[in-house]
């Protein structure tokens, strides 16, 4: 094979792998803009030896967020992705174009590029019937279960309306909401999300819409296609659609020269950094929509529109050293310190190298000048070094082996990507960890002790575990460096306030892996106390509502470690909650005892929740996966069919809403 045809299939396979990563994993490793460079080396390399042309490249398709759990439909209309520049050059040289092409005066409009996941929403008579996403641009998932719960997704139309239309947007996450679902993730110690794109798309592709519900998207509606549209041009469509009860942007601008374009880019390249959500473009269209007609598609995107991308702020400035951090569960995470530097309107110090691989795969010495970039405008990040500087540099940068803090020998499980440090009992940050989650605000909630005073008294010995915290006495802290009667009296309080945290924040306090404060809530809820959790099998733990696998395999080790019964005897003597109080299961009975649900579908009469509760009520589980165990699958409209077909195989009854408030004596 030669050279030139070995770099267009190496380049082949690094974008089909970045197009998994994107569109059916939600999970990117590199920028748009990398992305889009690329491809365009490919097409490039493409178009100058066309003896290697390949129908499967990725240049000559759209890349998929398809998920087989979804069922697929076909777009009425191709759902094409734009074209993408980054230069006012590229610009002009689309305007010309058009101006060629047309031959006629022409108006430009200038939207905001919001950075989500694309949907096309069909409405009949007024009403939601069908949303899909974007998909291969031919056929996309059904996700109208999941995008009903979207508030600013109307579900009936006001005004005078087409019998028949769609309407195109971009589903997204703002960013307080994903600020705060990063934060949850966190404290469960799972992945977090780059960014509040790929969390819109993840959360879009979940199989239960209660969670879609609490994680709050939002949507802006781009375009509107049918045969009867209320206008002739895009813009009057748009603000029609605005009248019918759709969220449209209200910074859409008409154009009809180049340089009001580039007012509008250059002004919101600056501005965007105060919105809500999250953007990062503009997108152009030709206004009429008879001049788009004329204009037509390339096979991939339409002539009449291009999406102008901002680039990523980034700077460039020296690698000082790399620290690492020990987490409360012995995860090693590695640093970068760096000089200093202004990037998209802070100061960065500092940035995260995530794991090892990451250091390998940037090849660091110490001395660098790296190229540094906000994930999301929110995380710094080094995305690049720049080796044209390299002259007096230190030692190439390597993954520790040994814990920094413990000197404990780091392991690295099959599978994982990070190290961590197995001395739990002996790490003194991993110590600490665990108490500063422990007297946290949604866990025991003690005023007072924060990281410093945690620390403190850990250095002076008054606290070894979280149990040691319930022996303190005034004496103890009064006379601590920072403290003093006052404030040690406010600390003490709060411990025996503390008592009356209930059991689920109790449980969440433990700081069990994967146990977060909404799992937490399930496993009070479902087995009642402590020592039926210890006791429960995994089959038990699996068949609770949102428990997986991997979390009921977390609580079922955590119970089978001595430390961690000693722990919890020992709070259990200092008088904190270990089972669910009696008022809250006031009102309950025994109909539906022993009997398990799944939920699937959109009800008529109660939301999912509802349901939930009223299962939950009258004696009965939760599951969110069906198994053999399952007694019933309670299917509203729109049923996953992957629960369908799997309730069918296990011969599970499926009922529907009347037959199961019929069951209850609610009907």
């Amino acid at each position: 094979m030669d050279a030139t045809l070995q770099k267009i299939e190496n380049l082949r396979d690094l974008l089909n792998r970045y197009n998994h990563e994107y569109y059916v994993l939600s999970q990117p490793t590199i920028s748009d803009f990398e992305f889009d460079q690329l491809m365009s080396e490919l097409k490039n390399l493409e178009t100058v030896y066309p003896q290697y042309a390949d129908p499967n490249s990725p240049t000559m398709r759209v890349g998929s967020d398809i998920n087989q759990s979804f069922k697929q439909i076909k777009h009425k209309y191709l759902m094409l992705s734009l074209g993408n520049t980054y230069s006012e050059a590229e610009i002009t040289d689309f305007y010309e174009r058009i101006k060629k092409t047309l031959n006629e005066p022409f108006e430009i409009v200038c939207e905001l590029k919001y950075d989500g996941t694309s949907i096309s929403l069909t409405y009949e008579h007024g009403k939601l019937i069908q949303a899909v996403t974007r998909g291969d641009g031919e056929k996309g998932d059904d996700v109208t279960a999941n995008v009903r719960t979207i508030r600013s997704i109307p579900l009936t139309l006001n005004g005078n309306y087409p019998d028949l239309f769609e309407v195109r947007g971009e589903i997204l996450m703002p960013w307080s909401v994903f600020e705060n679902l990063n934060k949850e993730r966190e404290e469960q110690e799972e992945p977090l999300f780059a960014n509040p794109r790929n969390a819109a798309s993840g959360t879009l592709k979940l199989q239960n819409s209660a969670i879609v519900a609490k994680r709050k998207l939002d949507s802006y509606m781009y375009y509107m296609l049918g045969e009867q549209l209320p206008a002739n041009n895009h813009y009057d469509n748009l603000k029609e659609a605005e009248l019918y009860g759709f969220k449209i942007s209200g910074f859409t601008k008409k154009c009809s020269t180049l340089q009001e374009i580039y007012d509008f880019i250059n002004y919101w390249d600056f501005e965007r950094k105060n919105l809500p959500v999250a953007t990062d473009g503009i997108v152009l269209k030709v206004n009429s929509l008879l001049q788009q007609k004329q204009l037509g598609f390339t096979a991939k995107s339409p002539r009449w529109a291009i999406a102008y991308k901002f680039k990523a702020e980034r700077a460039c400035t020296r690698l000082n050293s790399i620290s690492y951090q020990v987490g409360r569960t012995g995860v090693i995470t590695p640093v970068a310190n760096l000089d200093p530097v202004q990037l998209a309107g802070t100061i960065v110090k500092r940035a995260s190298l995530h794991n090892a691989d990451i250091i390998k795969a940037l090849d660091l010495y110490v001395g660098d000048m790296v190229y540094v970039e906000k994930g999301g405008e929110i995380i710094p990040k080094i995305t690049g070094v720049n080796t044209d500087a390299r002259c007096l540099i230190g030692d190439k940068i390597g993954f520790i082996d040994k814990c920094p803090e413990c000197g404990a020998k780091l392991v690295r499980e099959d599978g994982e990507a990070g190290h961590y440090c197995p001395n739990e009992d002996n790490c003194p940050p991993q110590i600490k960890g665990k108490i500063e989650h422990f007297v946290s605000r949604k866990a025991m909630n003690i005023d007072g002790l924060g990281e410093e005073i945690v620390d403190l008294l850990y250095r002076n010995k008054l606290i070894e575990t979280s149990a040691d915290l319930y022996k303190l006495k005034l004496v103890d802290l009064a006379y601590l460096d920072r403290l003093g009667e006052k404030s040690g009296r406010k600390i003490i309080q709060s411990i025996i306030d503390s008592k009356q945290v209930p059991f689920e924040r109790v449980l969440f306090a433990l700081g069990i892996r994967y146990v977060g404060a909404t799992v937490a809530k399930k496993l009070a809820y479902s087995l009642k106390n402590i020592d039926n959790i210890a006791a429960a099998s995994l089959e038990t733990l699996t068949s609770i509502e949102e428990i997986g696998e991997r979390i009921a395999q977390s609580v079922y080790d955590y119970f089978r470690i001595d430390k961690h019964i000693k722990l919890i005897e020992n709070l259990r003597s200092a008088g904190l909650q270990f089972q669910i109080a009696e008022d809250v299961f006031e009102g309950y009975t025994d109909t539906l005892q022993g009997k398990i649900f799944v939920i699937s579908g959109v009800f008529a009469k109660y939301s999912r929740d509802e349901l939930k509760n009223l299962i939950e009520r009258y004696g009965g589980k939760n599951a969110g996966s069906i198994s053999a165990k399952t007694n019933y699958v309670l299917a509203g409209n729109n049923m996953g069919p992957a629960k369908l077909e799997k309730a069918n195989s296990l011969n599970v009854p499926i009922i529907d809403e009347d037959t199961f408030l019929n069951m209850i004596g609610e009907l």
